[in-house]
């Protein structure tokens, strides 16, 4: 098969050195460039559509994420990978979107890993879901940076082995811890998506999910029945016959739902 081809972009020469020594590791993958900036990229995206583009956030004279919003627009844009310094609690957004970055400075296996990820999604054809988390991400930043209110999430879009699907809010009934992964509880199965459940918890639609544990968040209108189980400890039933634990702290929110 031919090579997969990947643009980089990045205004540190060290940064563009490590990139294109990383990539070379790699038969499946073809550097198109290494570009200083979001300028010298649109001029060799014009002249040749890549697979990817692995693209620095904190550039000057245009952000990447700017450059990312503008490729977002085009008919065939190619899949972005971010490359970036930013500190844990703003990777937690990234993902949330399920959309993958490399923090700087990584190593050949988490390189490795985004290349795979990568790949899969470009042999499976999934960028349409890509820019629809693209696109969620891009708005939840621009609010964020007029002094908006974060935009409450309406979909995720879920990462699997083979595959991408949007997963409504609306159809989540309830949603468990699980290390560095949340649990989905839908109405007859359980999806798994990669991000934590503060992190998710805070881009929630307000006043329709609760915390009711340390690993569990609930849908208001899921719960139909709270019970005493033990010296300080309780269970929530909801509407689909799951039960989860209420802790003492969450169970004065709790017992106002019946109020």
């Amino acid at each position: 098969m031919d090579k997969w081809t990947a643009l980089i972009v990045d205004d540190e020469a060290l940064a563009r050195s490590n990139l294109q020594l990383a990539l070379a590791e790699h038969p499946n993958w073809h550097c198109a460039g290494a570009c200083t900036g979001a300028a010298e990229a649109r001029l060799a995206l014009a002249q040749r559509p890549v697979d990817l583009l692995l693209l620095d956030i904190q550039m000057p004279r245009q952000h990447g994420l700017s450059f990312a919003s503008e490729l977002c627009r085009l008919a065939a844009p190619p899949l972005v990978v971010f490359v970036t310094a930013y500190d844990a609690h703003a990777l937690s957004a990234f993902d949330v979107f399920a959309l993958d970055y490399l923090l700087k400075p990584f190593d050949d296996q988490r390189f490795a890993q985004m290349l795979a990820r990568a790949e899969q999604a470009l042999q499976l054809r999934q960028l349409a879901g890509y820019v629809e988390s693209m696109g969620g991400f891009l708005h939840e930043r621009q609010q964020l940076l007029d002094g908006r209110p974060r935009p409450e999430l309406q979909a995720l879009i879920v990462r699997s082995v083979g595959a991408m699907e949007r997963i409504d809010t609306a159809d989540i009934e309830w949603i468990g811890a699980a290390g560095n992964y949340v649990e989905l509880h839908l109405a007859a199965r359980v999806v798994l998506h990669r991000s934590t459940l503060g992190a998710l918890e805070q881009r929630l639609p307000a006043g329709q999910f609760m915390r009711v544990h340390r690993t569990v968040v609930v849908r208001n209108a899921a719960i139909t029945a709270l019970h005493v189980t033990g010296d300080s400890t309780y269970e929530a039933r909801l509407r689909s016959g799951e039960v989860v634990p209420v802790s003492e702290r969450f169970v004065k929110d709790v017992r106002a739902l019946f109020a």
